[in-house]
């Protein structure tokens, strides 16, 4: 029986959850979703000037309206130091690392003289092979043994086998003089430790790869799956950086995009199963997997992005809706709804959620629950309640309170009045928006009608039909 599937997310804590980290993350839960297995969670704080509490509360934020859930506890790199410390001494003691006292003077007087005479500049070390009996009492750092010759081969799931000439890694640091881990080792030790199977992860790490695989080799640690994920480009097809404004999830959160079609989007961003655009997250975990993922980057589309969300509203059951829309106003500082609010979104959200893509726009259409009486038209709704319009509403409000208050019923009722009146409902449609809700662009009037009641809509368009002034 093979061993289960585990799989990782380790983000620094130095800023917000970039939306390339969370794309990473998704890729590792789903892999780990779909297969019985499970998915962590490791703070990588090694950097102590950059790390910080708030930025990792931003990290665990983000994930949590993603709803991407960690197995187990979080891990903190920086609390794990001191065994990353045992495993370096532990390769000193076999005769795989060694003590270094070069000083850094002498490393960038080496490096600058071969740049000067056109050499490598790859620091070779005196000290590796030489007698401890020899070394002066000094600082010093350890270093791992690179093979020198030969070649490291990656086996990339995503990338293919990467082959690197041993001749180009160099003696790669474990401890500093200090005593502290480097953030290359802490990686390995940590994933050995979580029983970490596939390292799921951006292809910018790809080179570390070759690095860290000397450490598992050296350590007699099976290597885990690598899968370098090409990195998210921007409209233009440039690296996605400040230009392209939108980086952290939060701003998308702040924007309104639905956790759900979020998470579909940046599944469909570099991996695909078949021609498949929308899906639920039981498809996703079901589909996922790392044959899928392509080698080049992929290009962040908002259109794409907003099309996907607008599904996911459109299918959403309408009290969970309801909650997605509450938590969005209170992240965004907005007032929270009443009760008659919140009851009447949820009577008519049928006709809220259609062509919404966001939650700003999805709240914006239901600005007729919200409005009280009188109601105020905005300027372009004014315009639609001139004297003859308001005289037609007027006539038409008895056609309406003798209806039975059905869409049917109330379709039949404006239809034979504009038959009577030789014109087309359609022309009737503009004073009723006005009427109604003050506005041009709403849900139809039958379904305002519907969800605000008898009363309360024959009350609106008797205000309507008063005489300005």
């Amino acid at each position: 029986m093979s061993a289960p599937i585990v799989t990782r997310f380790a983000p620094s804590p130095t800023g917000f959850l970039h939306i390339g980290g969370a794309r990473t993350a998704l890729f590792n839960w789903l892999f780990a979703r779909g297969r019985g297995g499970r998915f962590l969670l490791r703070i990588e704080d090694t950097d102590r000037a950059r790390s910080t509490p708030e930025a990792t509360q931003a990290i665990l934020d983000g994930m949590a309206w993603l709803g991407l859930d960690p197995d187990g506890e979080v891990v903190s790199q920086h609390a794990r130091a001191a065994h990353h410390a045992e495993v370096a001494h532990a390769l000193l003691s076999t005769g795989k690392a060694y003590r270094c006292f070069a000083t850094q003077e002498e490393i960038e007087s080496f490096r600058a003289t071969a740049r000067a005479e056109g050499r490598s500049t790859l620091f070779r070390s005196p000290w590796r092979d030489a007698d401890p009996a020899t070394h002066p009492d000094a600082p010093s750092v350890i270093r791992i043994k690179a093979p020198q010759e030969g070649s490291t081969i990656i086996r990339d799931r995503v990338q293919g086998d990467v082959t690197i000439r041993n001749d180009q890694l160099d003696d790669m640091v474990l401890l500093r003089s200090d005593g502290s881990p480097v953030y290359m080792l802490a990686v390995v030790v940590d994933d050995h430790d979580m029983g970490v199977t596939h390292v799921i992860r951006g292809d910018d790490h790809l080179n570390n790869a070759a690095r860290q695989m000397m450490i598992y080799e050296a350590m007699g640690w099976p290597l885990p799956v690598y899968a370098h994920i090409p990195l998210i480009h921007g409209p233009d097809g440039k690296k996605l950086s400040k230009r392209h404004w939108a980086l952290g999830v939060e701003e998308y959160r702040a924007m309104g995009y639905p956790a759900a079609g979020l998470r579909n989007y940046l599944a469909r961003l570099g991996w695909s199963h078949g021609d498949d655009e929308f899906f639920t997250d039981t498809q996703a975990q079901a589909w996922f997997d790392l044959d899928g993922i392509g080698k080049s980057p992929a290009r962040f589309d908002f259109k794409k992005l907003e099309n996907l969300c607008g599904q996911h509203i459109g299918t959403s059951e309408d009290a969970a809706l309801l909650h997605e829309l509450e938590e969005f106003l209170t992240f965004t500082g907005q007032p929270p709804m009443g009760e008659t609010e919140k009851s009447r979104m949820l009577s008519g959200m049928y006709c809220l959620k259609e062509r919404a893509k966001t939650f700003p726009e999805l709240y914006d259409k239901a600005y007729f629950l919200r409005a009280e009486r009188p109601v105020q038209p905005d300027e372009a709704a004014a315009r639609q309640l001139d004297t003859v319009s308001r005289g037609i509403l007027n006539e038409l409000t008895p056609h309406l309170q003798n209806a039975r208050w059905t869409r049917v019923e109330l379709e039949v009722a404006a239809n034979q009045f504009a038959s009577s009146k030789e014109t087309k409902f359609g022309k009737l449609a503009g004073p009723l928006r006005a009427a109604l809700a003050g506005r041009n662009v709403t849900p139809s009037v039958f379904d305002m009608m519907l969800v605000l009641g008898r009363d309360e809509s024959i009350a609106r368009i008797s205000d309507a039909a008063q005489p300005s002034g």
